[in-house]
């Protein structure tokens, strides 16, 4: 080519390479600013909720599957569509109650006792849950929402009693809490928040009265998601990201970490108290709520459900929590369905050539035992008709079952007479050999712990500091060794004081011991300042046994601003009297003994059959110096007769005949006193307080030596104790040696 034109040609596409560039420039100058601009993290606090229909137009597929779930039936209201029971003028009978169930002008009725004792026709507005039973539900004037304990059999289609679990085969009548029209029935703070999206209780206390609202009905897409205006706001950008602070706008449930997810799902499946409103997916589940730790009464002592706790507090117990597993790895997020039937499901994981297969399960393939949740994922039947698995995923323990008496699945289904225990644990020596996978267990130290015996803080010690333990019974054995004071005690909780774990670290606070008041001020007042509300908390409410004046300024302002963080805690729940109790503890021990005062009598109003408040009122009464002296001793003796029903309703706890013996001592009954601190003694043989108190009532009777038989009890217990050694000395100086003459 010709230079000329070679230069011609240069010229002609150096403009061309210009503008090329320039809107290479310009767009990539865009899209920077586009991928810069970003929400405030702020944003997702500030997010709407916009409902499913909203979600729906781009999630269909997740929507339809959602659709019928138990999730979408959880709550309806009543119509011929949702109504499942019979309302063909039908009745049931428990013991002298009478439910008449009826129709009329298209809606349901149901004829019971109202809260006045006396029959009336009761509108029913709701319904809960769909299967394997269905409740129902009236409104009253006041806003509150009860559940009939009443309930409709969806399998064999008939009504059935839904008794309470302390006293199954007994007359519920008009006052009892367990009432149809009682607190424990009561939707507005027993149900609401999990079987409706957006729950807002708004409970006034100046009212006694209920405005509970909820965006949604049932549990929709919000309440797992979080709501959605700020993802629905970026999904119908223009721009090409999502933005770079605050993602989707939503929490990622499917993330990495499977913490996120499975925490989300533990607010509604867990046994748990809320101490915080405002929970959103991905905010740490430990700021808003309480789970309840591996208890007596709720957990047996190898961690098996007992009482109905939902899947949570066992799930953290396996090793699929360990590895990573999450519920959606099992279970479709959407239709609640299993993604498969059977032993395929274990199969995603557990190579189904080694573990489907008789060489492994020991039973015939027809067999239930060969079925992979029969022997790890064992039932325990809830509400009369609805089976529930252990998601601990535990491996049959009939030698534990054999020492400690805990339950295993081999006696689940084999009851014959002699196919017992050390049958069961003969027969999976003979399978398996001796060695137990995941030996040491926590078996041993949580039923030492529960007992109290000296042996136990050894074993609770271990188990703490074994890294292989599951966090949750880390907690337990840590609340468990709190109960037995002592040396290694008080140097292990205060090593545990910044675990890791957030309950660990709370368990330890709360009993650590003020044996040595500097070291207990120099161990708490850190804590004060800790990212983790319920570590603060528990610190906050240990250092009230100090003194103000062992605080400096500084340290006294941080103190009354969790303690405020506390009270916001029992101000969620100001329409139960346990939240005056404790709010009446707070301000007693803060020297507000008239704000105390306030919060005992509305405790007494709320639920007059509890017992605690009368006693705690009586105190305050008797302090101000304010109290009538008739008006006092009554409280005094209806908690005495509160008392005396617990101690029958509850024959084997021991701090309930432990408080009736105080009790009788108040009122001067002092060989009641002695019966009922013996009963309690012999419950719980382990318990230093309890040994205390009888052994202070035998030296005021002037049983000497009963009383220094008990001290060389305490002693056992708690040998370094001066206490011990005092008391001892002086019931001693005034016992009488034995008669040692002949006859």
């Amino acid at each position: 080519m010709d230079p000329h034109n070679k230069q011609s040609a240069r010229g002609f596409f150096s403009p061309l390479n210009n503008v090329f560039i320039g809107l290479i420039v310009l767009i990539g100058s865009g899209l920077l600013i586009d991928w810069y601009s970003a929400h405030p993290t702020e944003s997702l606090e500030k997010a709407t909720y916009v409902g499913r229909t909203t979600c729906a137009e781009c999630h269909a597929v997740q929507h339809q599957q959602w659709l019928g779930s138990h999730h979408d039936q959880a709550m309806q209201t009543a119509s011929a569509q949702t109504v499942l029971g019979n309302f063909n003028d039908t009745t049931f009978t428990w013991f002298d109650a009478h439910f008449h169930f009826f129709r009329q002008n298209g809606q349901f009725f149901v004829n019971a006792e109202g809260p006045n004792g006396q029959p009336d026709d009761y509108l029913i507005k709701y319904t809960f849950g769909v299967d394997p039973l269905q409740q129902y539900m009236v409104e009253f004037d006041d806003g509150r929402v009860q559940v009939l304990n009443v309930a409709w059999d969806t399998e064999r289609r008939k009504w059935f009693f839904l008794p309470p679990p302390d006293a199954p085969d007994e007359p519920i009548h008009a006052g009892d809490p367990m009432h149809w029209t009682g607190m424990a029935q009561n939707w507005n703070t027993m149900c609401a928040d999990c079987h409706s999206t957006n729950l807002q209780k708004q409970y006034d206390l100046e009212s006694d009265s209920y405005h509970t609202t909820f965006s949604e009905i049932d549990v929709s897409c919000e309440a797992c998601h979080g709501p959605g205006s700020l993802h629905v706001e970026l999904s119908q950008s223009w721009s090409l990201f999502w933005d770079r602070r605050v993602k989707y706008g939503l929490a990622c449930l499917k993330g990495k970490q499977s913490k996120t997810e499975i925490e989300t799902c533990a607010t509604c499946h867990s046994r748990r108290s809320t101490t915080q409103v405002g929970f959103r997916p991905g905010k740490p589940f430990h700021d808003y709520f309480q789970p309840q730790l591996l208890h007596d009464g709720l957990y047996h002592a190898n961690g098996q459900i007992l009482d109905e706790v939902y899947v949570y507090g066992s799930f953290l117990q396996s090793k699929m929590h360990h590895k990573g597993i999450r519920c959606t790895d099992c279970h479709n997020p959407h239709s609640l369905q299993l993604k498969y039937e059977g032993n395929r499901l274990c199969g995603q994981c557990h190579i189904p050539g080694r573990y489907d297969t008789p060489a492994h399960h020991h039973h015939a393939p027809d067999e239930r035992g060969s079925q992979c949740v029969e022997c790890h994922m064992p039932e325990r039947t809830y509400m009369v008709v609805d089976p529930r698995h252990d998601h601990s995923f535990r491996i049959p323990r009939p030698d534990l079952s054999v020492e400690f008496g805990t339950p295993n699945a081999c006696n689940d289904c084999h009851i014959k007479e002699a196919e017992t225990a050390d049958w069961a644990d003969q027969t999976i020596r003979k399978w398996y050999g001796d060695q137990r996978r995941g030996d040491p267990h926590w078996t041993a130290a949580l039923a030492a712990g529960r007992k109290g015996q000296p042996q136990a803080i050894d074993l609770l010690k271990d188990v703490i500091q074994r890294q292989e333990t599951p966090n949750i019974v880390r907690a337990t054995a840590t609340d468990l060794l709190a109960s037995l004071p002592g040396k290694q005690t008080l140097t292990t909780l205060q090593q545990l004081l910044r675990d890791d774990d957030p309950w660990v670290s709370t368990a330890a606070a709360r009993g650590l011991s003020l044996v040595r008041p500097h070291s207990f001020q120099h161990s708490l007042t850190p804590l004060l300042r800790d990212k983790r509300r319920p570590v603060r908390l528990a610190a906050a409410t240990r250092l009230l046994d100090l003194p103000r004046t062992h605080l400096d300024w500084q340290e006294q302002r941080l103190l009354e601003h969790v303690l405020e963080e506390y009270r916001d805690t029992h101000r969620i729940h100001l329409d139960r009297a346990s939240s005056h109790l404790n709010l009446g503890g707070l301000e007693r021990q803060l020297g507000n003994l008239n704000l105390a005062k306030r919060h005992y009598q509305t405790a007494i109003q709320l639920e007059p059959y509890l017992t605690g408040p009368r006693s705690e009122l009586a105190s305050v009464l008797e302090t101000l110096g304010t109290g009538n002296p008739e008006e006092i001793q009554t409280l005094r003796r209806e908690e005495l007769a509160n008392l005396q029903r617990d101690s029958q309703l509850l024959p084997d706890h021991a701090p309930t005949f432990y408080r009736l013996g105080l009790s009788y001592y108040l009122a001067d009954d002092l060989d009641k006193a002695e019966i009922a601190l013996r009963k309690a003694a012999s419950l719980a043989p382990h318990s230093y307080d309890m040994l205390l108190a009888l052994a202070l009532l035998l030296e005021r009777q002037q049983k000497w030596n009963d009383a220094i038989q008990t001290l060389r009890q305490m002693k056992h217990l708690r040998p370094e104790d001066p206490a011990v050694r005092q008391i001892y000395q002086r019931i001693q100086s005034q016992a009488k040696p034995p008669s040692s003459h002949r006859k």
